[in-house]
């Protein structure tokens, strides 16, 4: 018999916001009794990766949240927890999230009840599918989404699809030695970029050793 998961509640203050996540309890959780995630290539040992707070998706919050979003419609792409969605969500901004983990959507929608926000519209998004009805967006965001060397390019024309014709992109990198290369496939695509180090991360338990990854295009 599999164990049941284990969750836990926590409140995570992003500036004046107090979000309240649903998470994992660990790393260490695993459930898949009808073999979606499996059927979907994700191992057991990748399953629990979506459902825990990571220190990029903390820096993506705080980084975000003051940034100039009226107007504009917004993609959060691998939003696992999805802080980043939740926290734009309660700001009033027009948010869609996706990941391509098969639970992510069931936990966005506890999470959204938590802060009794709006529904945020979610797309089970496969990157290398070119048919998604996601439509374009003025601003992408995303936080520790550069895992293996394939990502990059997979990565970059997913963004490119669905990135109107003037676009802002924001990726927090935590330093696994993909973003040059990154930066190079997302200037393929007629984006600029910039990498900054992120301020003031006192709100993290330990040094923050990675970039925040900009990039614009415009028209």
């Amino acid at each position: 018999m599999t164990p049941p998961l284990r969750i836990r509640y926590q409140t995570i203050e992003v500036g004046n916001n107090d979000i309240h996540v649903c998470t994992l309890r660990d790393r260490q959780q695993f459930s898949d009794p009808e073999s979606l995630a499996e059927n979907l290539g994700i191992s057991s040992a990748l399953w629990p990766i979506f459902g825990v707070v990571w220190p990029s998706s903390l820096v993506l919050a705080h980084h975000i949240a003051d940034f100039q979003t009226e107007g504009k419609r917004i993609l959060e792409v691998g939003c696992g927890i999805a802080l980043s969605s939740l926290l734009l969500n309660a700001l009033k901004a027009d948010i869609t999230a996706t990941d391509y983990h098969p639970e992510v959507e069931a936990f966005l929608a506890r999470n959204t009840q938590l802060n009794d926000g709006k529904t945020i519209a979610f797309e089970r998004a496969d990157w290398a599918d070119t048919q998604s009805t996601l439509g374009t967006f003025d601003l992408i965001i995303g936080s520790d989404l550069l895992y293996e060397d394939e990502h990059i390019a997979l990565l970059a024309e997913f963004i490119h699809r669905h990135a109107r014709p003037a676009c802002e992109v924001i990726l927090v990198d935590p330093g696994r030695g993909r973003k040059n290369k990154f930066s190079r496939a997302m200037g393929a695509n007629g984006f600029s970029s910039n990498h900054i180090k992120p301020l003031h991360t006192d709100y993290l338990d330990g040094v923050f050793k990675g970039d925040i990854l900009q990039f614009a295009r415009s028209l």
